[in-house]
Formats: C-alpha cells, sequence, structure tokens
C-alpha cells in the first residue's frame, strides 16, 4: 500500500492540527493503520494506531485522536493542546493485520512524513 501524508504545519502551543493520509493500493479496510512521530536525534516513536479500536501513546491520550474513513482510504490525526514537545516529523504506516503494534517494524508501509512544528 502507499500511503500520502498531509496537514503538518506551523502552531502555537495550545493549538490544533489535522493530518491526514490516504493510501492506495491492497485493502485498506483491512490495514491497521498508524501514526508515528520522529523529532531530530530521536527514535521514531508511536503515536497512535487504529483497527477495530484505538490505542494512543500515554504521552498523546486525550489529546489527539485518531480515526478512519474506510470509504475514502484515510485515516486521520487531529491533535489538539498541542506543546512544543510535540514538534516532530509525523509519519503515517500500514500494517496487515488487525493488531495495533506500537514498534515502527510492525510496519510494512511508510508514508513521506509531514512536519509539525510547535511554537512556545
Amino acid at each position: 500500500v502507499q500511503l500520502q501524508a498531509s496537514g503538518g504545519g506551523l502552531v502555537q502551543a495550545g493549538g490544533s492540527l489535522r493530518l491526514s493520509c490516504t493510501a492506495s493500493g491492497r485493502s485498506f479496510s483491512s490495514q491497521t493503520m498508524g501514526w508515528f512521530r520522529q523529532a531530530p536525534g530521536k527514535e521514531r516513536e508511536f503515536v497512535a494506531g487504529i483497527s477495530g479500536y484505538t490505542y494512543y501513546a500515554d504521552s498523546v491520550k486525550g489529546r489527539f485522536t485518531i480515526s478512519r474513513d474506510n470509504a475514502k482510504n484515510a485515516v486521520y490525526l487531529q491533535m489538539n493542546s498541542l506543546k512544543p514537545e510535540d514538534t516532530s516529523v509525523y509519519y503515517c504506516a500500514a500494517r496487515g493485520s488487525t493488531v495495533v503494534v506500537t514498534t515502527a517494524r510492525g510496519y510494512d508501509s511508510w508514508g513521506q512524513g509531514t512536519q509539525v512544528t510547535v511554537s512556545s
């Protein structure tokens, strides 16, 4: 599956952004989708995942919401109450399983990344 992420940008602390990721290729509805992020000098970290359920990293729980629209082959990440520490390149990812996993190596397709910068 090919993935294309968009929606990043510059926002002040406390603001909101909505990331989108569209997919093409094999059946989207059977894929578990995830969002990861990677800051300079840091490892890529799990943010949120969605299959028939959702799962979040503790650092974003209550502030971020992942959702999907299978009719549009799209997954979204609504990010509210953004903090400067949320600044990263955000990646969407897909895996051919119904189980959400939090490790990057568990996903076999990746989008190109979109930059999110939160100013203080």
